[in-house]
């Protein structure tokens, strides 16, 4: 599944919609963005209304949205609800005064949150985080692929064939190899686009590489979402290697990982 993504030197600038009502908090954004050279930017839009934002977005689209939420007439959260599941979304970063609102924010699958007065370095981490987004799994020439992801703001190469599973706890996701285990910002339905076929989704809070899976049977074993100290009871679970680690296999996907294991 490698593939021949532009390195990040080469990578085209990201292009970004401003969408505040104030005028000097977009001057201040755009000026923020010039400055900031890794990952390059650009902006191709500015907007001081939902309703203006979504003429835009209509007229050319963007990768990115920096979003405030307080805006005349829909609000940002309004506007980022109506963004969600469209073909081609751009990622959105909420620009707010008000951090009482980053729960919601998140909820709707944002980016980042950053509170104003935005710093270089916030921003930074915001547009980096969505840049590899965009170039999720890559892969030079003749090399190994790579899974790009964001481990407690640190933005990490992981060799895709180190992965040997995801797995969604709280507010975050750990990734394990046999060496090291990272906790990711990243959510696993997006991580879950990004592994293709050589994963299994073996729950709804867990992904498998199918190369990692050694067996699959019946165990007594805490339930896969249940919390410390619930009661054990019997499932079925894959092996996986060389961990010796098993992981609990839900009803509703035990047919998927019965049929991507004998493949």
């Amino acid at each position: 599944m490698a593939v021949n993504d532009p390195s990040p030197d080469t990578a085209p600038p990201l292009a970004v919609l401003l969408v505040d009502d104030e005028p000097l908090a977009r001057l201040r954004l755009r000026s923020l963005l010039a400055e900031i050279g890794d990952p390059p930017s650009r902006v191709v839009g500015e907007a001081g209304s939902a309703a203006e934002a979504q003429a835009l977005l209509r007229a050319q689209g963007c990768e990115l949205v920096l979003l405030d939420i307080a805006l005349p007439g829909l609000d940002g959260l309004q506007l980022a609800a109506g963004l969600r599941g469209l073909a081609g979304a751009p990622a959105v970063v909420f620009v707010s005064a008000h951090a009482e609102h980053a729960l919601h924010a998140f909820d709707l699958d944002a980016a980042d949150y950053l509170t104003k007065p935005v710093t270089r370095q916030r921003l930074r981490a915001a547009l980096q985080r969505v840049a590899q987004r965009r170039r999720p799994v890559s892969a030079a020439a003749g090399s190994q692929p790579m899974l790009v992801v964001s481990d407690r703001g640190r933005v990490l190469r992981v060799p895709l064939h180190e992965v040997l599973y995801l797995r969604a706890e709280l507010k975050y996701v750990t990734l394990r190899t046999a060496q090291h285990s990272y906790v990711l910002d990243d959510a696993l339905a997006e991580l879950e686009q990004r592994l293709g076929a050589g994963f299994v989704r073996i729950h709804r809070n867990a992904l498998v590489a199918k190369a990692a899976v050694r067996a699959l049977e019946r165990r007594v074993m805490p339930a896969a979402d249940a919390g410390i100290g619930a009661p054990a009871t019997e499932t079925w679970a894959v092996r996986v290697a060389p961990l010796d680690e098993w992981l609990a296999v839900s009803r509703r996907q035990l047919a998927a990982v019965r049929e991507a294991l004998t493949r």
